[in-house]
């Protein structure tokens, strides 16, 4: 589909939504699951593994360390480890644009015997890297950065990890943690692993829970305010050698915003009924908001049709809804104020800048904070009859696209520019945006 979409694209306003949405398999938990795949050089079988170009990325690194794929049918990818012994001389791994790859790979590299750079997009080669390089070189592997310091491009020369107590600022991301937790697996002995900064704490709890599928337990505390993981070495592996993607929350709250903002009702389909993926809690904003969300056997309803409530929230947890819920913020009865998502600034744009600056393109009173957003209300914003459409900018940055979709929803007279940005994590967002505006 996306390479018929008009540059730009416009949004159809929607007097109300209706329909059933079924969210891709989950982006986070598709990466943990290869990740976890090639710690444990093992075969397996990975159900509705997520078709996005994240996904795609970390497929192609894994073919190019010696890997074999194929697709199985409905729905999912067999991966084989290589039979052979590392590739001969460097391997250029490309991250592409996924930040999650690139830290994952680093740290999952240092245990997989060969010689590896991993690289990435230039946007990504300034994404930080550097306090994941500190922890892992205390814990013995060869690293060497070949660009700026503390980001990709990195030469790493694997092996093993040694055992031993380490601490990771992880304030700037909690894939740092993630990818340290997978690769403890192969270590030489026990990892002690603490983070008295952390951000983003459900993404951590995701991994955990993915491991614990794979068969491996991690021991987790606090104290003082300081997250406390211990990793015993063991080799992962997916039970019985399959493992079913459940699926994704943060797509999922795409549609669920768009009833709230419109009106109507959306059934969300595919989604595990008890989640450890933190954007599940974004259904709790919408329901402070004044949307209903209802849970059934089959299904995730959420309805809308009533005045927005603005809202004063800590967001550090679900960064990658800032967007979305600035979306809904424009739209809202009074003052939202977003706060503590100041790492916001290093994804795959400045979204704080770039919310901003689109939301006021759309005619929404945005004040950007060094941490946040604060965001005027005003219930009856819209296009002027007749008015040009405004083209909105994507900054290269799927959420961007995806969130300002639903101002034009609710505003109308909106353009995406570049709508195949969103193919990064959610491939069928425009096919299922307008599936349900009515």
């Amino acid at each position: 589909m996306n390479e018929t979409l008009p540059d730009p694209y416009p949004v159809r306003r929607a007097g109300r939504v209706a329909g059933v949405v079924e969210p891709p398999g989950s982006k986070s938990i598709s990466h943990r699951a290869l990740n976890l795949a090639l710690v444990g050089r093992r075969p397996a079988t990975i159900e509705n593994l997520l078709e996005a170009e994240d996904i795609a990325a970390f497929s192609d690194a894994l073919e190019r360390m010696g890997w074999r794929l194929e697709r199985v049918s409905g729905g999912g990818v067999r991966v084989e480890p290589p039979s052979g012994g590392p590739p001969d001389g460097p391997v250029r791994l490309d991250c592409r644009s996924a930040g999650t790859l690139l830290r994952f790979l680093v740290a999952s590299c240092a245990v997989t015997p060969g010689d590896w750079i991993v690289d990435g997009s230039p946007r990504l080669c300034e994404r930080p890297i550097g306090p994941l390089l500190k922890a892992l070189r205390r814990l013995g592997p060869s690293i060497d950065e070949l660009g700026r310091p503390g980001c990709a491009p990195v030469r790493i020369r694997g092996g093993a990890l040694a055992g031993g107590r380490v601490e990771i600022d992880a304030g700037e991301s909690s894939q740092y943690v993630s990818a340290l937790l997978m690769a403890g697996l192969r270590a030489e002995g026990p990892i002690q692993l603490l983070a008295p900064f952390l951000v983003s704490s459900p993404y951590v709890d995701t991994t955990l829970q993915v491991m614990a599928d794979f068969g491996c337990s991690v021991g987790s505390g606090c104290a003082g305010g300081t997250r406390e993981f211990r990793v015993e070495p063991h080799r992962p592996e997916a039970p019985g050698g399959r493992y079913r993607v459940a699926g994704d929350d943060s797509a999922a709250a795409y549609p669920a915003a768009a009833s709230a903002l419109c009106g109507g009702r959306v059934r969300l389909r595919g989604l595990a009924p008890a989640s450890t993926q933190g954007d599940r809690a974004f259904l709790g904003i919408l329901e402070q908001m004044g949307a209903a969300v209802r849970m059934t056997p089959q299904a995730i309803e959420v309805e809308g049709g009533g005045a927005l409530e603005a809202l004063d929230c800590d967001l550090s947890a679900m960064p990658d809804q800032v967007p979305t819920l600035a979306a809904l913020a424009a739209f809202a009865d009074g003052e939202t104020t977003i706060r503590n998502v100041a790492h916001l600034r290093i994804k795959e744009s400045d979204r704080l800048a770039a919310t901003a600056t689109e939301l006021r393109r759309a005619g929404a009173s945005v004040e950007e904070l060094p941490d946040g957003l604060r965001i005027q209300g005003n219930p009856d914003l819209s296009a002027a009859p007749g008015s040009r459409r405004v083209a909105i900018d994507t900054y290269d940055d799927h959420r961007i696209a995806m969130s300002m979709a639903l101002v034009g929803m609710r505003r109308g007279g909106l353009s995406i520019r570049h709508p195949e940005v969103v193919a990064k994590s959610y491939p069928g967002f425009w096919a299922d945006l307008e599936g349900i505006a009515r």
